[in-house]
């Protein structure tokens, strides 16, 4: 269990040092440029960048383009980076998927969080379209994309590492940028984003969506953001809705949070022509910036609920060293 540290240059192939570490590993990324797509598997491992803006990992996978087995990516393949190893902390560097056109080319994830206990600190994440993944899949795509079916099981499509997940997980973010257009922070994890930037860039489509949770009513928590900045990155003015709900039940609870005038006076979409609105669970409390007129769906939590939600969070940190 000793700790070990291992400094990596943009010149190295990161992703065998991955496969080769033990773990309690720390990498210490060297600022630069990493053009690698990577799946981190090895539990207690801990990626530290140089500098912030500087130390980037990129890649450019999109849903529509054609994976080497002849289909297509799909939004679940795309990622640039993956992490199924428990307890790893990423710290200090960039993610970036760098699809040029999500609306021709598709999702396009730059994060895909598939394991149980992550967590990540001044991170910039940055793509368009369903930027950062928080797993569990929702149990209707489990079943979809391990092929299952009434010849048995396959190992088709997805890895059974990064789609099978049992019981709960719990996901944390401080700190961190968070850029994308349409739905950029997605799944079922019950996941915290306190301090965060929340920044909304323009691809060119009329509306887009910050949260698009798929929580099933037996999870009594999903996504909740304390004390973030909600910001326009181009967007345009009531262009923003702050979640819409990706599966019924999703959850998603703005605490303290602070708006501009991209953020729809709405707060919340229902997502396309569904009945979603009937069992989404979205609510809000002490949010400023934003001349609101929320849907009568959105639930006004009062001022003990609301502390409620602060001392989950705390927690939820706590737990992680944050």
């Amino acid at each position: 269990n000793k700790m070990c540290n291992i400094e990596v240059s943009p010149v190295d192939d990161l992703q065998y040092i991955l496969n080769n570490i033990a773990p309690n590993t720390t990498i210490l990324l060297k600022e630069g440029i990493y053009k690698q797509k990577l799946k981190i598997c090895t539990p207690n491992t801990k990626i530290l960048g140089e500098c912030r803006e500087t130390t980037i990992i990129d890649w450019d996978d999109s849903a529509k383009r054609i994976h080497a087995d002849g289909t297509e990516y799909n939004t679940f393949r795309t990622y640039t980076v993956c992490v199924t190893g428990e307890n790893v902390r990423l710290e200090n560097f960039t993610i970036k998927n760098s699809c040029p056109d999500p609306v021709k080319g598709g999702q396009c994830v730059a994060l895909s969080v598939n394991a149980k206990r992550f967590s990540a600190k001044s991170m910039n994440l940055v793509s368009t379209q369903d930027t950062l993944f928080t797993a569990p899949f929702p149990d209707d795509l489990v079943t979809r994309y391990a092929g299952i079916s009434d010849e048995g099981y396959r190992e088709w499509f997805i890895p059974r590492d990064e789609l099978y997940m049992e019981g709960n997980s719990l996901h944390c973010f401080k700190d961190c940028n968070i850029y994308g257009t349409v739905d950029f922070i997605f799944g079922c994890a019950e996941a915290y984003f306190e301090n965060c930037r929340i920044i909304s860039l323009d691809d060119g489509r009329k509306e887009s969506y910050i949260a698009a949770p798929a929580h099933s009513l037996k999870q009594e928590n999903g996504f909740c953001f304390v004390n973030c900045s909600l910001e326009s990155g181009g967007a345009a003015a009531g262009s923003v809705y702050l979640a819409r709900p990706w599966r019924d039940f999703g959850k998603s609870v703005f605490i303290d949070c602070r708006g501009t005038s991209h953020i729809n006076p709405r707060l919340f979409d229902r997502w396309n022509d569904t009945y979603r609105f009937k069992t989404a669970r979205f609510s809000c409390y002490g949010l400023t910036g934003v001349d609101a007129r929320p849907v009568d769906w959105c639930r006004e939590l009062t001022k003990e609920q609301a502390e409620k939600y602060r001392r989950l969070c705390r927690i939820a940190m706590e737990s992680y060293g944050l």
